[in-house]
């Protein structure tokens, strides 16, 4: 049984030093079990590829039973809260600085209530690479806005929503009159926000449904910092109303978006080899109760 824990931990990390953080155990443990189950399952279970350790097909095949199977084990058991281990777990999550600075407070103060001992690793992927992140085990849970959910990346990922926020425009009253019409706002030069060049925002999607294109002067990979980039400047930054300013100060001015576009759901994402997993189950419900919260 102690074997098959280490198994799922390696085949959901991939990486021996996070498969023995995520079971609590020392990486010398974890090789040694490494070693065994490769003696008694008479394969390799993971083999490096271009630096990477990647499951065998047979590992593979042998992933989603036993995450399941130890899913019932733990639910039969009960996963009770102060049980050895039970709250000593280390989550590697992607989150966006949008989402960390809604959410991340609220769940942080949650966590230490229900799981003291839980460890985060917050990590900012873009869209795609967070959902094929998930999907190689390679992080715990995504926050973000995936609104075409990619099938040939989400295949095997659950959703589920957090929080809806709208898009507002952040502008310098000095430059100029607000850009109310769509005119006057593709006049302007734009701040746009990206965590990865393949990532279009809806705002881009919005524009191109209807044959537009704005003029982008700089592309950010964070939201914190654009609405520095405003002050005294002639540009304007569509971006989530709660990443901006709640009250500008000075000359700076929140407006609405002179067009249609879509809103923002933020939501969670996960694979589902995840699904049956208490310690996993536990950050779902903080990060929801941390919404609630918010």
């Amino acid at each position: 049984m102690n074997l098959l824990v280490v198994l799922d931990a390696l085949l959901a990390e991939r990486h021996v030093t996070r498969a023995a953080l995520r079971i609590n155990r020392s990486q010398p443990a974890v090789s040694h079990a490494l070693s065994r189950l490769r003696h008694l399952l008479d394969d390799p279970i993971l083999v490096r590829v271009d630096g990477r350790l990647e499951p065998t097909a047979r590992a593979m095949e042998i992933a989603g039973p036993l995450r399941e199977a130890l899913g019932v084990i733990g639910g039969v058991l009960g996963d009770p809260e102060g049980a050895p281990g039970a709250q000593k777990r280390h989550f590697h999550l992607s989150m966006s600085d949008y989402a960390a600075e809604a959410l991340l407070p609220s769940l942080t103060r949650e966590l230490r209530r229900r799981s003291p001992g839980t460890q985060l690793s917050l990590l900012a992927l873009g869209r795609r690479a967070a959902l094929a992140a998930l999907e190689a085990g390679e992080i715990d849970l995504a926050v973000g806005v995936y609104p075409d959910r990619d099938k040939s990346v989400a295949e095997g990922l659950s959703f589920a929503p957090l929080l809806n926020d709208h898009f507002a425009c952040l502008h310098d009253r000095r430059a100029g009159p607000a850009p109310m019409t769509l005119e006057a706002y593709l006049a302007r030069p734009h701040v746009a926000v990206a965590a990865s060049p393949r990532d279009v925002g809806e705002v881009d999607i919005a524009l191109a449904a209807a044959g537009r294109a704005r003029s982008i002067a700089v592309t950010l990979p964070h939201w914190s910092v654009a609405p520095a980039l405003i002050d005294g400047a002639d540009l304007v930054l569509t971006a989530a109303r709660r990443s901006l300013p709640a009250s500008p100060s000075g000359d700076l001015v929140v407006t609405d978006v002179p067009f249609e576009v879509a809103p923002i759901p933020l939501v969670m994402a996960w694979h589902a080899r995840r699904d049956f997993d208490p310690g996993h189950r536990r950050l779902r419900e903080a990060l929801l109760e941390a919404c609630r919260e918010g």
